[in-house]
Parts: structure tokens; sequence; C-alpha cells
């Protein structure tokens, strides 16, 4: 029982995972708006959409450890280059993916209108984010950590 207890002890692995389960939440809330459905599947592992987990996570674990090891750590720098890494991937080019897929959808309707062999091809569309989605998951993932720092189990209080 003692590695159920390491896993869960693990600040940096939890407000990581906790700061994606959040913004995973939220989607829910805001997906189920705009799009009229939920599934637990869209939930867990759906991409795009208000707020962006990749960032929230990435966000969550460079304030973990910005908190934990200071903000002249090694690990600071390291999760700091990764959650840019991952806004700008988010932002950027997820999002113009994200954009062409749509285009190619429509070109894809209009083609193969009447040819039944490809008339179920359809691209993904909701694949990145736009930059106020990005911004949300941010919040999202700084508000996980610093609560989650709260807790005595985390702030080394116990």
């Amino acid at each position: 029982m003692q590695w159920l207890f390491d896993f869960l002890s693990n600040y940096y692995l939890i407000s990581a995972i906790s700061g994606w389960l959040v913004a995973q939440i939220i989607k829910i809330f805001t997906g189920v708006f705009k799009l009229q459905e939920f599934t637990i599947k869209n939930m867990l592992f759906g991409t795009g959409g208000m707020p962006s987990s990749h960032t929230a996570s990435a966000c969550a674990l460079c304030v973990a450890c910005a908190l934990k090891d200071g903000l002249g750590s090694v690990t600071v720098a390291i999760s700091g280059v990764l959650a840019m890494i991952v806004m700008i991937d988010a932002a950027g080019v997820r999002n113009e993916t994200g954009k062409q897929a749509k285009a190619l959808n429509l070109i894809a309707t209009e083609v193969f209108d009447t040819d039944s062999e490809h008339a179920d091809m359809h691209f993904k569309e909701l694949i990145g984010h736009s930059p106020l989605q990005v911004l949300i998951g941010a919040i999202t993932g700084v508000v996980t950590a610093c609560l989650l720092y709260l807790l005595p189990v985390y702030s080394g209080i116990l």
C-alpha cells in the first residue's frame, strides 16, 4: 500500500492530473451547452473546446514545481518550457489543423456528394484551441495547483 500513498502524495503529478481533470469537467458544461450532447468518451479523451485541458495540466505542473522547488529550480525551467510548447501548439498548429479539417469537410461534401463510397468521409474539426481557451486553461491549471498546495499533505505541514 506504500505505492498508493507515494502516488497520491506526489504533489507534482496530482497537480497535473487535477488540472487536466478540472478542465475536462468544465468542458462538460461548456460543451453540453454548445453541442447539446454529452458522452463520457468526449469528457475523458476529447480535444479542443473550452478550456484547454492540455494547457491546464502543463501549467498546473509548472506552478507545482514553482511552489515546491522555487522559481530558480530546474524543474520550473523544464516544466515552464513544456507549458509554453503546449500552449503554442494548442493555439497555433492544432488550431490551424482544425480550420483545415473544416475546409476539407466542406470540399469533401461537395465533391463526394453523390459518391456513396466516400460519403462518410469526415475529418475531426475540434482539435485545437482559440487563444481565449488556452488562457482559461492556463488560469485553470494555476488555480488548481494553488488550491491543492493549500492541502496540508502537499504543502509540507504534515
